[in-house]
């Protein structure tokens, strides 16, 4: 019986704490992989930029003026602001009205 209050502490720590943080870093770092040239991005230091080259598969390339490009790891990406296909969809639904 003794034996039991642990099992249960150690499930429940699980369900409410490991499983949700487990899930969370799935859809980050799907979200990273899923950021291509184009794309929108702010890194997690704050920094915003446009993706226009990915050297290999850890390594971005930020424009974040005119003529100014950072290279960057992927993983520091820490939001996609705009994807490339929102901006054509935007452009498109305005050109519609007209």
């Amino acid at each position: 019986m003794a034996l039991l209050l642990p099992i249960i502490v150690f499930v429940g720590m699980y369900f409410l704490i490991l499983r949700p943080q487990q899930k969370r870093m799935k859809e980050r770092e799907a979200m990273v992989r899923a950021a291509g040239i184009g794309d929108e991005v702010a890194t997690v230091g704050g920094v915003i930029g446009v993706i226009v080259a990915e050297e290999d598969a850890e390594v971005v390339s930020l424009e974040v003026d005119n003529d100014v490009e950072l290279r960057v790891q992927r993983r520091s990406i820490g939001e996609i602001i705009s994807k490339v296909e929102d901006a054509e969809e935007t452009s498109d639904d305005s050109s519609d009205e007209e």
